[in-house]
């Protein structure tokens, strides 16, 4: 039995709320707005993971001090990090868990738009919603997934400047690859239906304004008071 099976019931489910907001709505705008009514449940999480950003930011000072003494001894620098991420009330994963709780949540998505369904038999500017890239030869076509790969670079660019500016240790193994992940997106949309690359464009927009607005909480909250 194949892993993704387990997830059938899940994506039943995310198959029926989907088509129930498609009654009204044309099924592109539905699953739209589905990606964002999950997103806004992961909100808290979110801004759970900002904080961890916040205390990783304040802590690299003393985190490359403690780098710096004991660099050659790989088991006292760790117990010397925890500790301090301890003494601060912080955890250096605390990032990591959104991004782990939308893992099955993506994986739902992609099960429910490459499997064959009536979901995937409506059409933006009439172009079906189960097309492939490589099955793309119409104008039309072309236009769409034109315009929708060309959306997904630009927030790839956004995410890419955004990265560079938030390493905290340039040193660190891979950091300096780090942003260009941002454009991943835009490469796994090429093997995705229509459908599923507006899904992509839609929960990337929604990550890079959702951290836009909590960065701008920071730069609030980090302010001096008037007067």
């Amino acid at each position: 039995m194949s892993v993704f099976t387990l997830l059938d019931p899940a994506v039943g489910l995310a198959h029926d709320a989907v088509a129930a907001l498609a009654q009204p709505l044309p099924t592109a705008l539905a699953i739209v707005l589905f990606t964002i009514g999950v997103r806004l449940l992961l909100h808290p999480l979110s801004r759970s993971a900002a904080r961890g950003e916040r205390a990783r930011i304040r802590l690299a000072p003393q985190l490359a001090e403690l780098k710096r003494k004991h660099g050659k001894q790989p088991e006292k620098l760790r117990a010397a990090s925890a500790e301090l991420y301890r003494a601060e009330g912080a955890s250096p994963f605390t990032g990591c868990l959104p991004m782990l709780v939308q893992l099955p949540f993506f994986t739902v998505m992609y099960r429910l738009f490459t499997t064959p369904n009536d979901l995937l038999g409506a059409t933006v500017f009439g172009v079906p919603l189960g097309l492939h890239p490589a099955g793309a030869h119409a104008p039309a076509e072309l236009l769409v997934f034109g315009a929708l790969f060309a959306a997904l670079a630009a927030l790839g660019w956004v995410g890419f400047r955004r990265g560079r500016r938030s390493i905290v240790d340039p040193s660190a193994p891979g950091a300096a690859l780090m942003p260009y992940l941002s454009y991943g997106t835009a490469l796994f949309a090429v093997l995705l239906p229509l459908a599923g690359a507006l899904y992509l464009l839609t929960t990337t927009a929604w990550t890079l304004a959702e951290r836009a607005w909590l960065h701008r909480e920071r730069t609030t909250q980090s302010s001096p008071q008037a007067g």
